[in-house]
Order: structure tokens, then sequence, then C-alpha cells
């Protein structure tokens, strides 16, 4: 993807978010600015009640910012559409199909013919390697098999932009190094634009092209760390020198704001 120029996909303009209940008013993001390239891969990190997720949802449209804008294309997000995928932590399948019947779900909402609908379903499937599962119900799926499904499902429905709230969290280490692997080929293959929140310094570095530091609440950006270290990655990447140097640099930035939300 090098020498490749591309456009600002997402901007973030002065976000703010808050949240009024009974006890007053809690400022989750303040002052949030960022550019987000197309194709580009963004890691978000920080320390719990940062307002990373929050964030994600702005983007998503599931919530409104109480100030600033979110554009996609120079557009004003308002409410969820087509073009933005999201896969959260919990996996929000729906239960009584079929993994099939889950990743067809997005293309048969578009009105494709049936077999069209397979065939786009199928071939994400593969991509994660469930081939041999597409008859399982949710229930007879592993955590990270159900987690393979969202993510397939989410690629089916073909966004322009994939938002991706911490999707390995509850995995175990295995799972999680293996579904970043495929991530990380899969997103070569596609070029969408992926926003990622992960508290995996590991993870971010591994997968991003650009890390974003968010100081602890309320959130605002500390500092954005390019990621120099050349595509294609895999999980040997972390043995080496550059990776570690990134690793220890934006781990020590995110300690120091979890130490201000521990004052």
């Amino acid at each position: 993807m090098a020498g490749e120029e591309r456009r600002v996909k997402i901007q973030i303009k002065a976000v703010k978010k808050e949240y009024r209940g009974d006890h007053g008013t809690t400022v989750a993001l303040n002052g949030v600015d960022l550019d987000i390239m197309e194709n580009e891969f963004v890691c978000v990190v920080g320390p719990s009640g940062c307002g990373k997720s929050t964030l994600l949802n702005i983007l998503a449209g599931l919530h409104e910012a109480s100030s600033g804008e979110c554009c996609l294309d120079g557009e004003a997000i308002h409410g969820t559409d087509v073009k933005r995928g999201v896969v959260f932590q919990q996996y929000a399948l729906f239960p009584w199909q079929t993994v099939l019947q889950n990743v067809m779900f997005g293309p048969q909402m578009k009105r494709l013919p049936k077999a069209e609908c397979m065939e786009i379903a199928r071939k994400y499937i593969r991509m994660v390697g469930l081939e041999d599962f597409e008859g399982s119900f949710p229930k007879e799926l592993s955590g990270g098999m159900k987690q393979r499904v969202a993510i397939a499902r989410a690629y089916a429905n073909d966004p322009e932009v994939l938002l991706m709230d911490e999707p390995f969290g509850a995995l175990d280490a295995q799972t999680r190094a293996q579904l970043q692997t495929e991530l990380l080929k899969t997103w070569e293959e596609e070029k969408k634009t992926c926003f990622f929140i992960t508290h995996d310094v590991d993870e971010a570095v591994l997968l991003a092209q650009r890390v974003v530091i968010m100081s602890a609440r309320p959130g605002r950006i500390k500092r954005i760390v390019d990621i120099d270290i050349p595509y294609p990655r895999d999980q040997a990447t972390k043995s080496d020198a550059r990776f570690m140097e990134l690793k220890a640099q934006i781990w020590n930035e995110v300690y120091q704001e979890y130490l201000e939300v521990r004052k």
C-alpha cells in the first residue's frame, strides 16, 4: 500500500460528549480531532474510561456527539448505515440462525439474489476458516469461532469502514493471535478503513499504521504514533527490535494515563 495517494475518509472534529445523570455531568470526550485516511488501519489505546468506545459509538451512529461532529466522506454522521460495519466484543449473532444464515444477513437485506448472497457469505466464511461449520448454530461454537462469524458477517456487508471495539478482548491468547493474523491478511486484501479499539498495546502495534493514544477522562488525543513497520506482518513481527521499541514507547504513555486515573 506504500505510495498510494489516499484521501481523508473519516473526520473527527472537536468532538465532545457529555453524559448527564443524577449525580451531575460526566465529560467522556473533550475536544477530539482526528483525520483517518481511506484504507488506513488505526488503533486506539488508552486507560479504561477514557472514551474510546464512546468515540466508536459516535462514529457508528449509535450515539450523538454533544458538540463537534464526525464526518464520513465529508458528510456528517447521524445514525447507522451500511457504509459502516461494527464488530463488538460481544458477538451479537442471531442464535436462531446458522453460521451461513448469520453471514448472509447483510447481503439479503440489500435484496440481492439468494445465490449471490450465499456466494458472498461463503467467501467470508472461508476467509475466517469456518467452512466446515456453515450449518452450525452459535450455541455450538466456541467464543473464537463466534467472533470469526461476527467478522465474516461484517465483511459480507461490504462496508467502507470497519469499526471494531476490542473484538478479540475476551479470547484466549492462541485464538487472539490467530484472528489478528487473519484480520491483517484480510485487511491487506480488502483494503477497508479500520478503526480498532484495544487495551492490548502488542495488538495495536502489530495491526495499525497509526496508534492513537487517548488521555484519561475526559478523553482527548494525547499522542499519535506512526508504526513504521512494513507489511505484511505476523506474530513473528512481535520479536522485531523496532516492534519492541514502539511497544515500549506507547506502553509508557498509556501507563502514565493509567496513573492519572488512579489518583
